[in-house]
C-alpha cells in the first residue's frame, strides 16, 4: 500500500478525530445510564456499540432482527438525533479473556471455530449493518492479542467470520467503512520483551480492512502518559493508507490489580496527551467504552473477576461525580474539528 503523508498541528488547537463513548453506568440501573448518557452526548460527536454477541439469546431462539430492534434501534435513533456518527465493532471472541471463546459459547459447549456458530455471527452482523446503518463497522477485536494467546482454532474462526462478514456486507452496503481492532500495547511489545511487533500479520489475514481500531490501556505498563511516544498510534499504520482510531482504552484513576501506581491527575494527563497522539496519526476517532466508573459491589453473578482492572477508567465516578479527566476531555472536544 502507498504511504500517506501526515502532518502535525503544532498549535495543538485542532483535532482530526471525533470523540465518543459507549453507553455505560456504574451498575445495572436505567436511570443512571440515562443520566450518564445525557452527560456525555453534549461533549461527543460520535458513539460506539462494542460488544460480544448475545449468544445465549440467539441460541435460545430469539431472532436476530428482533434482538437488534429491541436492544439497539431506539438507542441508535437517539444518537442520530444528536448527529453522532456511529461505529459498530463486534467481538467474535472473549473480550475479557483472550485465551478463550466467549463465556456464553463455552457455557453451551460451542466455539467460534464451528461453522454453524460462524454462520450465526455473520447473520447477526449483517442484520446490525442493515438495520442500524453505521458509518463504520468492525468484525473482530484485538486480533493480534487473540492470535498470540488463544488456540489457533479460535483465531482461525475469528479470521474466517471477519472475512466472511466483509464479503457478505460489502455485496449490499457499498459505503460502510470496514475494519478490525488490534491491541496497541501488545503490538509495541509492552507485555513481552519490549521489542516492537507491529500488525503486518493482521493486515495480511484481514485484507478487507479500511481502518484499524486501536485498543490501549497503558497504565498496566507505564508510570506516566508522558512515556507514550508521539508515534504510539501513527506507527501502527505506518506505510499504509489505512485510517486509525482508538476503539477502546483509557487510564485508571486509581491503582488496580496488575497496574502501575496512578492518580486522578495522571488519568487527566492521559486524556490531554491523546490530542498529540491522535493528530499525529490523523486518527478519525477516540472512544472510551466506559464513561462512568464501575461499582464493583453491584456486579451480577458471573461477571469476570478481572473487570476490576477496568473499574476506574471512567471520567465520572460511580456516584456520577466528575473527575479531573472530564475537564481534559471537554478541552479536547472544544478543539476545532478538522477531520473528514
Amino acid at each position: 500500500m502507498m504511504a500517506c503523508t501526515k502532518t502535525t498541528d503544532i498549535s495543538n488547537n485542532t483535532r482530526t478525530y471525533r470523540l465518543g463513548f459507549q453507553v455505560s453506568a456504574p451498575k445495572a440501573d436505567i436511570n443512571m445510564a440515562l443520566q450518564a448518557l445525557n452527560k456525555w452526548t453534549p461533549i461527543s460527536d460520535a458513539a460506539i456499540i462494542s460488544a460480544e454477541l448475545p449468544w445465549d439469546s440467539l441460541y435460545a431462539g430469539i431472532n436476530e432482527v428482533d434482538f437488534v430492534m429491541n436492544n439497539y434501534k431506539t438507542l441508535v435513533d437517539f444518537y442520530r438525533s444528536k448527529q453522532l456518527k456511529l461505529w459498530i465493532y463486534m467481538d467474535p471472541e472473549n473480550g475479557m479473556n483472550r485465551y478463550s471463546n466467549s463465556d456464553k459459547l463455552v457455557a453451551i459447549g460451542k466455539s467460534i471455530s464451528q461453522v454453524a456458530v460462524q454462520q450465526k455471527y455473520i447473520r447477526f452482523l449483517y442484520v446490525m449493518d442493515s438495520i442500524l446503518q453505521p458509518e463504520h463497522i468492525g468484525f473482530a477485536m484485538e486480533t493480534n492479542l487473540i492470535r498470540g494467546l488463544a488456540p489457533d482454532s479460535i483465531y482461525q474462526g475469528v479470521r474466517t467470520v471477519a472475512n466472511s462478514c466483509a464479503t457478505k456486507i460489502r455485496a449490499f452496503d457499498k459505503k460502510v467503512i470496514m475494519g478490525i481492532s488490534i491491541q496497541a500495547d501488545y503490538a509495541w511489545g509492552k507485555a513481552s520483551n519490549g521489542v516492537y511487533i507491529g500488525i503486518a500479520k493482521d493486515l495480511t489475514d484481514f485484507p478487507f480492512v479500511q481502518e484499524i481500531g486501536i485498543s490501549s490501556y497503558p497504565y498496566f505498563f507505564l508510570n506516566s502518559p508522558t512515556e507514550l511516544p508521539d508515534n504510539y498510534y501513527s506507527k501502527i499504520t505506518e506505510g499504509t493508507n489505512l485510517k486509525a482510531f482508538v476503539s477502546e482504552g483509557g487510564w485508571s484513576s486509581r491503582a488496580v490489580p496488575n497496574s502501575m501506581p496512578t492518580t486522578p491527575q495522571l488519568q487527566s494527563d492521559y486524556i490531554s496527551r491523546q490530542n498529540t497522539l491522535l493528530n499525529n496519526a490523523h486518527a478519525t476517532a477516540l472512544f472510551q467504552l466506559t464513561f462512568t466508573d464501575i461499582d464493583l459491589t453491584e456486579l451480577p453473578a458471573g461477571t469476570p473477576a478481572n473487570i476490576n482492572q477496568f473499574a476506574y477508567i471512567g471520567l465520572i465516578d460511580s456516584a456520577l461525580t466528575a473527575k479531573p479527566a472530564l475537564n481534559a476531555w471537554t478541552d479536547l472536544y472544544g478543539k476545532q474539528y478538522v477531520g473528514e
